[in-house]
């Protein structure tokens, strides 16, 4: 069991929780992600890492309670015991393998969509510790859905902020922000990291094409399993097949394949779509990591 140390609501229904999880916070690096389960029946949730503190054995993770078991994560509080929590998985941020030397090189951008606030976090306070500042974007639909507002501002080294409806701050979405900030304001980035909804990296990856960003994206929307064995987080990039939760999460933007990626996710929802993928993509459907050759 491991005990939630604390809990906070970020918007009605977007929340942080700090779990006491010495061995994972051990080992944890930005871009990794935990998989909980409320109870010992309970649903898998893949969750991005947000946060994590080795010295005091805590991990942070932001989610959204969109459906059941994340419904069912936002009654827990601080006190409360979840009953697994496990991690970290995937591969961490390909900015932690770089030398110093070279992430001093890199004039990065961060463009972070929604609920993505909470994944960017952890790479760009990670680059502040090596010295390294970058630029982060957070945008949402209206100014009840920005979070980490204030943490992020302390550890980036510019932050802007947009809102879709103009309610807040700059109006427009993330993609116009970005255009702006290069185009008009005389900004320069050689490298960009995009987490957010599909869609919304699908269409920063469109702009910084055209920008000629070099762009990085976090494929953690599409995890269901968390390791590859239930197929759902399969992904083209470039020629290749891809499992987002133990090839990724985070691939070259230019290389995914966001329009398939968006229709495995809503036909993965259901049994009939689940069953018509197995059928369609036959051994590659799934990793084959459980010894059974992807059937």
């Amino acid at each position: 069991m491991y005990k939630i140390l604390s809990k906070r609501m970020l918007t009605d229904t977007i929340f942080e929780m700090k779990i006491e999880a010495p061995r994972v916070a051990k080992a944890a690096m930005p871009g990794q992600f935990v998989i909980i389960k409320t109870t010992d029946k309970g649903e898998r949730i893949p969750l991005t890492i947000s946060d994590y503190d080795r010295e005091a054995g805590t991990v942070s993770i932001v989610t959204q309670a969109v459906g059941k078991s994340t419904m069912e994560l936002m009654t827990f509080n601080e006190g409360d015991c979840v009953s697994d929590f496990v991690g970290p998985l995937g591969c961490a941020s390909d900015l932690c393998e770089l030398p110093v030397e070279e992430l001093k090189k890199k004039k990065i951008i961060f463009v972070a969509g929604g609920v993505g606030a909470a994944p960017i976090y952890p790479q760009v306070k990670w680059l502040r510790e090596q010295g390294v500042d970058a630029d982060v974007i957070i945008g949402a639909r209206d100014k009840s859905l920005i979070i980490l507002e204030e943490e992020m501002s302390k550890v980036a080294g510019n932050l802007y902020v947009c809102t879709d409806n103009g309610s807040y701050a700059f109006n427009g979405r993330v993609t116009d922000l970005l255009k702006k900030l290069v185009t008009e304001d005389n900004k320069e980035y050689n490298h960009c990291v995009a987490i957010g909804p599909m869609i919304m990296m699908k269409f920063t990856v469109m702009m910084t094409k055209e920008l000629n960003i070099p762009t990085i994206v976090s494929l953690n929307p599409i995890m269901v399993d968390g390791t590859g064995m239930c197929g759902a987080c399969r992904v083209t990039v470039g020629d290749e097949v891809k499992f987002a939760c133990v090839d990724g999460p985070e691939f070259d933007g230019f290389k995914v394949d966001f329009d398939q990626a968006m229709r495995r996710q809503t036909m993965y929802k259901t049994v009939e779509g689940q069953a018509k993928l197995k059928f369609e993509e036959g051994l590659s459907h799934k990793n084959g990591g459980c010894g059974c050759g992807g059937n």
